[in-house]
């Protein structure tokens, strides 16, 4: 009895931390903003989504390879179905800022970002960056 109760007390303690820990999530794609990531595919591609296409754009560049550029801050997802259907990627996507060598400048209302590679200068900003940028300061 002393084995089998010894037999169950480790099974336990290998199984415990399953039940207590949360399953990790994937930690998703992160892509920079006005900057592209090639994602390649295990099998071939019949149908692409993009949560939110402000915020990132897929493009095919053949059957297993995607070319995923970030357009406008946040946070949306990406679907790839093969052709049965059946998901070859469903993953959560981050459009985050260029950190590195960056500058931002606020002056009341008004935000500039100077991309400072060595000199500083103006930054080319989209759409989605300048809505975004609007939204950021209405709320302050």
């Amino acid at each position: 009895m002393t084995g089998s109760r010894s037999s169950f007390l480790i099974a336990a303690l290998l199984v415990a931390p399953a039940l207590i820990m949360p399953a990790r999530a994937g930690t998703g794609i992160e892509v920079t903003m006005n900057q592209a990531k090639i994602i390649k595919l295990t099998r071939a591609a019949d149908t692409i989504v993009v949560g939110n296409p402000g915020i990132a754009d897929a493009a095919v560049q053949d059957a297993s390879t995607i070319v995923l550029t970030g357009k406008g801050f946040g946070v949306t997802n990406l679907v790839v179905l093969d052709r049965d259907g059946s998901p070859i990627i469903d993953e959560q996507v981050t459009v985050v800022r260029q950190a590195a060598s960056s500058v931002r400048i606020y002056r009341r209302a008004q935000i500039q970002t100077m991309s400072c590679t060595p000199y500083c200068e103006s930054s080319f900003k989209t759409d989605a960056e300048r809505a975004s940028e609007v939204e950021m300061s209405a709320g302050q």
